[in-house]
């Protein structure tokens, strides 16, 4: 099956995505598709890749950048791991934006919270960047931790969403 990909520029380099049936299958600040395609899942890795000039995501993407960092929320993306991995992906969209998780914070959020290191590596395996904010999570005690597109990529996402993302409303007492 093909999978079509494209790139757009953004403050901190190119994006690219690959998408397939209207999903992201992966992405990444990158304007080299050869680096998208070892992180898909073998079991969706597309047999052809088609360059395009714009997809519609791109669009999302474009927003984000500038400001709407909800933007990204209802991007249809497609990966396939393990039932933990699987559910620690979808958990990673819960994330606000703005509010950063540790991996010990994440890992409870995923109701595993000795499992520590499986959260981070389920991070360190996503394959659709931005998309699955894996971006949200730090080190515990604040380091920023890994981010396969460099750390500087990741402070830039963290500030910008910390800059544009909506002020939480307190629940009530």
């Amino acid at each position: 099956m093909t999978a079509l990909h494209a790139t757009t520029g953004t403050p901190i380099g190119p994006f690219t995505v690959l998408v397939q049936d209207d999903a992201v299958l992966a992405s990444g600040w990158t304007a080299d598709i050869g680096d998208l395609l070892p992180v898909v899942h073998r079991s969706l890795r597309p047999a052809e890749v088609t360059a395009v000039e714009r997809l519609p995501v791109l669009d999302v993407v474009d927003a984000f950048h500038a400001g709407d960092v909800a933007a990204i929320d209802g991007v249809a993306v497609r990966q396939r791991s393990g039932p933990f991995l699987q559910e620690a992906w979808e958990v990673l969209r819960t994330v606000p934006a703005g509010q950063p998780d540790s991996y010990a914070e994440f890992a409870a959020r995923c109701g595993r919270p000795a499992a520590v290191r499986a959260a981070a590596g389920a991070c360190a395996r996503n394959a659709a960047a931005l998309f699955v904010p894996c971006h949200r999570v730090l080190a515990t005690g604040g380091g920023l931790g890994g981010f396969r597109w460099g750390t500087p990529v990741k402070r830039w996402l963290l500030d910008h969403e910390a800059a544009h993302a909506p002020v939480p409303t307190p629940a009530p007492a």
